[in-house]
């Protein structure tokens, strides 16, 4: 099959004018100029007209759990405010409703362009009742503040459950959630791991000065205080993990100038995922985005789940992000979902690109009537995606 379109972006060079891309089963054969790529491969050609054909967007991190908490909790005055909102609201939900959660927030993924999503699970028993549309990478998020002598065998029930899965990995929650046996044991099951850290003002006052509404919010429901130890988030983490390549570590909201350089000081830097709306919704502080540039980090782009978002789509993440970061090109914010997602899941071999020996993972939007800058019609893409292949298949995007 040869896919034509006004113009090719491949993430690995310049936009390809009235381009092509051949297709082989599950992978990309030939990327180039529609004569070229015609002239070198035979097959059914696809016509896209006036479209610009792109990599699939890759989401870093979301809770499709949550898809059924859309619009239910209000800002919260605090994050501890918005931990009691949401455990009220779980408190309500079914087995069966998690997995329609879940698997309404696959499609909702899919119409916004998003072939490949990282998915973080409170519940891995359900993925078997699951049918994911997308490419999926599951983690099981594990939390044992309520066990804290129950990690070997929280891990291994895990582990257990998405070995079925072709693409898995683990999540402990966050350092106040899970203890540092917890951590370990993960480190030791997983090969991809991720986790949060460092989100919020709430988290940086329990641990570093022991105070504050999470320190409280823990204590009144006589839970063990794991993170409360006179250092920062990212201190007490380090303590226990090495925090490598290995580790996707989403937010990093609250960090300090030598929390990054400890972080800089690993035999290989951690991936880090930033959510903007997600961000805005719970009015943190700006993201230090200028200082994990100038510290080498690899960033990547996320939704979050849609029990602090309104949607899960990657275009207006990268909106949102570039508002704060004028500085960057929208060819540069491109890369935060496509490229830098792909290294942080171990596929940057495979996915976040077009070409040869990738997986064809593509989508199309439709092109202004001039030819601007590609990357700029892409920033300002609003809605559904007009077409998309995963894996060699064509896949009509799903309606709202």
């Amino acid at each position: 099959m040869i896919i034509r379109a006004r113009t090719i972006v491949t993430m690995n060079g310049a936009p390809i004018e009235n381009g092509a891309v051949a297709i082989a089963g599950d992978k990309i054969t030939d990327v180039g100029s529609f004569s070229g790529v015609a002239a070198r491969n035979t097959g059914e050609i696809v016509d896209l007209g006036e479209q610009i054909l792109l990599p699939g967007l890759i989401n870093a991190h979301c809770h499709l759990d949550y898809t059924c908490l859309r619009g239910k909790i209000a800002a919260p005055k605090s994050f501890t405010d918005w931990i009691r909102s949401i455990n009220a609201e779980k408190a309500t939900l079914s087995p069966d409703d998690y997995v329609d959660s879940i698997q309404r927030g696959f499609e909702e993924a899919r119409r916004f362009g998003t072939t490949t999503i990282a998915n973080l699970t409170a519940f891995p028993e359900l993925i078997a009742r699951t049918t994911p549309p997308i490419r999926t990478w599951w983690f099981a998020e594990l939390i044992d503040v309520r066990e804290p002598d129950n990690a070997e065998a929280i891990v291994e029930r895990a582990v257990g459950l998405l070995k079925r899965v072709q693409n898995w990995g683990l999540a402990p929650h966050a350092p106040y959630t899970a203890s540092p046996q917890l951590y370990s044991r993960c480190e030791a099951a997983a090969g991809l791991l991720t986790t949060h850290l460092a989100e919020s003002e709430d988290e940086m006052a329990m641990s570093a000065d022991q105070e504050g509404p999470l320190f409280e919010f823990l204590q009144s429901l006589g839970l063990p205080l794991f993170e409360h130890n006179g250092v920062t988030p990212v201190q007490h983490l380090l303590a226990n993990c090495r925090l490598n390549h290995r580790w996707i570590v989403v937010h990093l909201n609250k960090v300090l100038d030598s929390d990054l350089a400890m972080l800089a000081k690993a035999d290989t830097k951690c991936h880090v995922v930033h959510c903007p709306r997600s961000h805005a919704y719970f009015r943190h502080p700006t993201f230090p985005f200028s200082k994990f540039r100038e510290g080498g980090f690899d960033v990547s782009l996320a939704t979050d789940s849609l029990a602090s978002n309104d949607d899960l789509s990657l275009f207006e993440e990268m909106r949102k992000f570039h508002s704060s970061q004028r500085e960057l090109s929208p060819e540069q914010i491109l890369h935060f979902v496509t490229t830098n997602p792909a290294r942080a899941l171990g596929a940057a071999r495979n996915l976040g690109q077009l070409a040869n020996g990738f997986f064809a993972d593509l989508i199309a939007i439709s092109a202004a009537p001039s030819k601007s800058d590609a990357f700029e019609e892409i920033l300002g893409h609003e809605g559904s995606v007009s077409w998309m292949m995963i894996n060699g298949k064509v896949r009509l995007p799903s309606t709202a």
